[in-house]
């Protein structure tokens, strides 16, 4: 499974239905999609939330991004990610 970021920005009527049950079905969503929530967190400044996220494939978290916005106006900029671990031991087989 691969690691990515999403950075999440609410609509102006998506913060209006702000709840833990919205929460919980986009969990809910994301693991009947073949994902993983490793963690959600509310954020300050450009962005209001961030979730961290494994999945198999680009492809497949491209698909969750949009079938959230598009049930719940969340829209999503999407980063793809790798521990430092492994960061460092790809750029060493580089160098």
């Amino acid at each position: 499974m691969s690691t990515f970021i999403m950075f999440g920005k609410y609509s102006h009527d998506s913060v209006q239905e702000i709840s833990r049950d919205r929460t919980r079905h986009v969990v809910e969503m994301i693991q009947e999609t073949g994902g993983e929530v490793r963690a959600i967190y509310a954020v300050l400044g450009a962005y209001d939330l961030v979730m961290i996220v494994n999945y198999p494939t680009m492809e497949e978290v491209l698909r969750i991004s949009v079938l959230i916005s598009q049930t719940f106006g969340i829209s999503f900029s999407t980063l793809p990610a790798i521990a430092v671990e492994e960061f460092d031991e790809l750029i060493s087989k580089t160098s």
